[in-house]
């Protein structure tokens, strides 16, 4: 129950510590910010301790526009712009947002647009009145970013009117104090797959990730259990995406099929992949004539809802929910959400997938947090057993097999998760053949793989400090590099079956289909070549049958006939290139964890994964553990 919004109180504070002479001539909702629309913006700007006093006392965030009638003309600006801007700096694009009054210029080399200290970016404001955002130039172009910007730049007004409605349901004015928590687990525990997990206050619903789960056929076990009575999404305030992987974000478009109209909070690069992997999976789905549990459409409404968020941006998506997203260090924009409800009166961190470790694409995920009462967290190698090796003793390994293939003349099959292992398995490779630990040989990349490194390479932001360096500093972006080819056409593939020996990464990780499924029938039953495993193949997948042994392998041609495929090549699995945390990370990130929690809630995991990492939690710590099940409903407090 609650009462109007606020925005006539919030109006009113403000406009009491803005100086007359700026001329404020509206006062809206932009999402969870608040947008303050100024004739004289430049006295804002310029004080910026106006604009910090006035976020201090109504803790929200603010951002400056210019009222549309001192923007200057969009072609004189642009003009200004061009000439304020060095041309080292590779201007690519400019586009003017008549709707929020920004300019988007999109450069190689951002950092020569924002200048020292963001002098140029502050000059391009001031004098043309219109707010500079700079956009980085990907080395390599994303068909799905270039479609998804071309969407939003159409449907600028219907956006507008989106976050004028977010922000109003944001920043309503509730009757009661929030006194109640509880989360209802609608997928992904006691099992790998279909993330999704209801947090319900007495005044607020929010769902963190809603996913799929692979390798099963009923709808019961792939998707999450919407139908539980606790569930309603008319009534949901908002979606949290940790990160883009189908089994935490493929089922979201189903939501804003059946009715839900709310933002979709995520990092930027995961707005990106997220897209990318949820247009191949409806894709496949047609393709195979299987049952599409939504549409391009519903795709469509689902970009524009999305609200994007750095890292440690705090920011109110309910009104008593704070969300903070941190570096989980799983794949490229992944993300820990830490929940802060009520003002501080109980505090959750979801961690989702997370990796506690640094790798050569990403640094080691987040440990330090303001307040923390409850946890969940996963388990996906929680077992006793599931200690990763070393990880530079992995990839001696992993490098001693590509060597052994390529000296017989065989070639080497590494079938790859699009987004995440596949970019650490091309840094590995690059680095060692600039080493020359292993020989130049081409290294072939086909499907999702290729779109995917594409949108790496426009977020270099979020990846390793190493990388960055390389990347920032030296020039040396191995993405990039002439050692990786492209593979385009499915018509190549015989020429490359029948060539040199080489290297082929392709999807699917798991051999369910995709390029990786079409190399493997040609190159399995000639004993030269190596398949090599370097990603988690869960149960009842092709990849986890020819793991523990499968050595024929009945499969499907295009015309529907059936062949028996003898799996004659090596068969090999090298462990630790995981996006995840090994049991000893799980634990060491537990041990790390500032401040501690009252007790956690472990998921994401097969059930005697779970069951095991919870003995280990409560003889090393003393917390208490529990592993649910599938809709179960837990009241925190």
């Amino acid at each position: 129950m609650y009462q109007k919004t606020n925005i006539n109180e919030y109006r009113d504070i403000i406009l009491k510590q803005v100086p007359k002479e700026a001329e404020i001539t509206k006062i809206e909702f932009e999402g969870p910010i608040i947008a303050i629309y100024s004739k004289n913006p430049h006295i804002l700007m310029e004080n910026g301790e106006i604009v910090k006093s006035i976020a201090k006392t109504i803790k929200k965030r603010l951002v400056i526009r210019a009222d549309p009638s001192v923007r200057k003309d969009p072609k004189d600006a642009k003009e200004y712009i061009l000439k304020a801007i060095p041309q080292e700096a590779e201007v690519v694009d400019i586009f003017f947002d008549e709707v929020l009054g920004e300019v988007i210029i999109e450069a190689k080399k951002p950092g020569l647009v924002i200048g020292k200290g963001g002098s140029i970016l502050k000059q391009i404001t001031l004098n043309t009145n219109w707010r500079a955002i700079v956009m980085r130039s990907a080395p390599i172009k994303s068909k799905v970013m270039t479609q998804k910007m071309q969407l939003l730049r159409e449907k600028r007004e219907y956006r507008e009117k989106f976050l004028r409605k977010v922000g109003m349901r944001i920043h309503r004015t509730t009757l009661y104090k929030t006194d109640r928590v509880r989360i209802s687990l609608l997928g992904g525990f006691q099992e790998v797959g279909r993330s999704a997990i209801l947090v319900q206050t007495n005044k607020s619903s929010v769902l963190l990730d809603c996913g799929i789960k692979l390798g099963v056929t009923t709808f019961h076990e792939q998707f999450p259990r919407l139908d539980v009575n606790e569930f309603d999404v008319e009534n949901l305030d908002a979606i949290i995406l940790t990160h883009a992987h189908l089994d935490h974000c493929g089922f979201v478009p189903f939501l804003f099929k059946y009715g839900y109209s709310g933002p979709v909070y995520c990092t930027k690069a995961t707005q990106d992949l997220t897209t990318l992997l949820q247009l191949d999976y409806i894709e496949v789905l047609s393709r195979e004539g299987s049952f599409m549990p939504y549409s391009l459409r519903d795709v469509k409404k689902m970009i524009l809802h999305m609200i994007s968020l750095d890292y440690g941006e705090v920011t109110d998506i309910a009104p008593d929910i704070k969300l903070t997203l941190h570096n989980a260090g799983h794949i490229l924009g992944s993300a820990m959400a830490h929940l802060h409800i009520g003002d501080g009166f109980y505090n959750i961190l979801y961690t989702s997938d997370f990796k506690f470790g640094r790798t050569k694409l990403l640094e080691s995920a987040s440990s330090s947090f303001p307040r923390l009462e409850a946890l969940i967290m996963e388990s996906t190698y929680g077992g006793k057993e599931d200690v990763m090796p070393d990880r530079t003793q992995s990839e001696k390994y992993f490098l001693s097999i590509i060597n052994d293939t390529l000296s017989r003349k065989g070639k080497v099959l590494i079938p790859v998760l699009a987004i995440g292992r596949a970019q650490e398995i091309m840094l590995v490779l690059h680095d060692a053949m600039e080493k020359n630990i292993i020989p130049k040989v081409p290294v072939f990349i086909e499907g999702m793989v290729l779109e995917a490194t594409a949108i790496h390479t426009a977020h270099p932001e979020d990846l390793s400090n190493d990388l960055k360096d390389r990347i920032f500093y030296k020039g040396e972006n191995p993405f990039i590099s002439d050692v990786f080819i492209r593979v385009d056409d499915r018509y190549a593939r015989a020429d490359i079956i029948e060539g040199e020996p080489c290297i082929i990464m392709a999807t699917s990780g798991m051999l369910m289909g995709g390029p990786a499924l079409e190399y493997f029938k040609t190159l399995a039953e000639d004993e030269k070549n190596s398949l090599i495993f370097v990603s988690y193949q869960p149960e009842g997948t092709l990849g986890r049958r020819i793991q523990n042994g499968l050595r024929e392998v009945s499969l499907t041609d295009e015309r529907g006939s059936i062949h028996i495929v003898k799996v004659k090549m090596n068969i090999k699995n090298v462990e630790g290139f995981s996006g995840h945390s090994d049991r000893k990370q799980l634990l060491r990130f537990i041990q790390s964890l500032t401040p501690k929690p009252r007790e956690i809630i472990i998921g994401h995991g097969e059930k005697s994964k779970s069951e095991s990492l919870i003995s280990a939690i409560d003889k090393m710590f003393g917390i208490k553990a529990r592993a649910p099940n599938v809709m179960d409903a837990i009241r925190l407090i």
